[in-house]
């Protein structure tokens, strides 16, 4: 049993390398270092192309680095998106279930289909059609109560 928990672990490890690696790069490459490091890169290049007679190898110089860097960087920016989407996304879920007046039907939104969240944005069209005729702007409502509120105001203007 410990066997197995040190097992995960060390897989557990393995991953954390790469998500701190990923997060790191993307730190560094947005920072203004990095900007200043790719315009100066081009420069240089730039500057070297009378001395290479702005040959076919000269232009594949920048063209081989550049593919390189940028099919690299999609994939490390992607995983650290990806981390960040889904901590975002648990602390929505965390208010969400939190909240006494909340519609707990907006957990795990994230996981529908585009469809079941047209649907949903439907709904809430309907929630700020509602709000509009509340006398209270700071009024809050769930989906179904403030149905449910429109449906009784409209019956007792009728009575």
């Amino acid at each position: 049993m410990i066997h197995t928990i040190l097992e995960k672990k060390s897989e557990s490890s393995k991953f954390n390398f790469f998500e701190k690696f990923s997060g790191a790069v993307t730190k560094v490459s947005g920072s203004t270092g990095a900007i200043i490091s790719a315009f100066s890169i081009i420069f240089i290049w730039l500057a070297c192309g009378p001395y290479a007679s702005y040959s076919e190898q000269w232009q594949l110089v920048i063209n081989t680095g550049t593919t390189i860097i940028t099919f690299l960087m999609v994939f490390l920016i992607q995983k650290s998106q990806n981390k960040d989407s889904l901590a975002i996304q648990l602390k929505l879920n965390e208010l969400v279930a939190a909240h006494d007046f909340a519609s707990n039907r907006l957990v795990d939104v994230e996981n529908m289909t585009e469809d079941e969240l047209k649907i949903i944005q439907k709904y809430y069209s309907k929630l700020s059609e509602f709000s509009k005729n509340e006398e209270n702007i700071q009024q809050s409502h769930s989906i179904d109560e403030a149905k449910a509120g429109h449906i009784n105001k409209k019956k007792r203007k009728r009575n």
